[in-house]
């Protein structure tokens, strides 16, 4: 019985045409800026965005980090919400890497509001409070069950952040889903933010990676600021080649992950023993069970049907569809989480 890996999109492996293309890339030093195919894959994404300038990095952590050491100085203090990555899943980096404390919003669903940014810039001119310099947002959300932001909500937040003289740094991890799920211009993205981190290898299904695209006058000392974290890196036009392959090849079909999860919502929602699935727009199905008492029992009977998924804790259980997420897999696990009983 094959193993159906619903706990993320990063379990995915390289498929056939994806390891052609990495075996055949032409590769360079990328510290040198030698790499023909790093150049290639950095230039795509900023052509796509309409920015100045793209650069990989090994990881979207680091990406992320990179982009608040680009934005900020020790001291100072970044937006964002509650739920945001770069506050609680990148291991206290924007204090160790940056010397910035986060403002923590209490958003909806990993989304916060122009207002909401407008209400917690600290005063320039109070020296007793960390000076605000940078709003994070993070679209979609993850712990927020994948859900989008309006696009609209995010333009208002561009111009609070003009009036404060604020930089807006998006965490797009799963940018691509939400360009898929909304039918939206990636260049309308590249118009509002000052820098964009994108992940490949999550729904796009490289192995590993991450680009950071942004305007000229942020990025300038990007490349310094990945030597001091650690991320420069020699032939990696092998992995780019995985990332150019991906962006012409798994972004369209991202709306099979979104229509397998939309379904998987169906499913859930008509059995007794589950008390909530939230909203879904994506990729990401955010369920709780009827009794919490029975969520390792939940995630055990799972297991014996070869079946894993995620506990976030506090109750929420997290399923994602992804690139080897197949229709045949799909069939089976609405037929096993149909038969359940608690």
């Amino acid at each position: 019985m094959k193993e159906i890996d619903l706990r993320s999109d990063t379990v995915t492996k390289p498929t056939g045409d994806m390891l052609k293309a990495i075996m055949s890339a032409e590769v360079g030093d990328d510290v040198y800026k030698e790499d023909p195919t790093v150049n290639k894959l950095e230039e795509k994404l900023a052509k796509m965005f309409g920015m100045d300038e793209a650069l990989f990095f090994p990881t979207g952590s680091m990406a992320n980090q990179a982009a608040i050491k680009l934005h900020t100085q020790p001291a100072e203090q970044l937006i964002c919400d509650k739920w945001a990555h770069v506050y609680n899943y990148e291991g206290g980096g924007a204090s160790f890497n940056s010397g910035v404390s986060c403002k923590l919003v209490d958003g909806h669903r990993g989304m916060i509001t122009a207002e909401q940014v407008e209400e917690n810039i600290n005063p320039p001119d109070f020296y007793h409070s960390p000076l605000t310099s940078l709003v994070c947002l993070e679209n979609t959300t993850n712990k927020g069950g994948g859900a989008c932001y309006d696009l609209e909500e995010i333009k208002k937040i561009r111009k609070v952040c003009d009036k404060h003289n604020l930089g807006l740094h998006l965490d797009g991890a799963r940018l691509f889903n939400a360009l898929v799920a909304k039918n939206e211009d990636p260049k309308e993205y590249g118009k509002i933010f000052d820098t964009i981190s994108v992940c490949l290898s999550k729904g796009l299904g490289t192995p590993m990676g991450s680009v950071l695209i942004g305007k000229k006058s942020v990025m300038k000392n990007s490349m310094r600021v990945r030597k001091v974290l650690g991320g420069g890196m020699r032939q990696v036009g092998f992995m780019a080649a995985a990332g150019v392959f991906a962006l012409d090849n798994h972004v369209e079909r991202l709306a099979d992950d979104h229509r397998r999860a939309s379904e998987i919502g169906e499913v859930l929602r008509a059995q007794a023993y589950v008390k909530e699935v939230e909203p879904i727009e994506t990729n990401i199905v955010i369920l709780y069970l009827q009794n919490t008492s029975d969520e390792a029992e939940f995630m055990k009977t799972l297991e014996k049907e070869n079946i894993r998924i995620s506990n976030m804790g506090h109750g929420k259980l997290r399923i994602v569809t992804h690139l080897d997420y197949s229709e045949e897999m799909h069939q089976r696990f609405q037929q096993v989480i149909s038969g359940l009983k608690f």
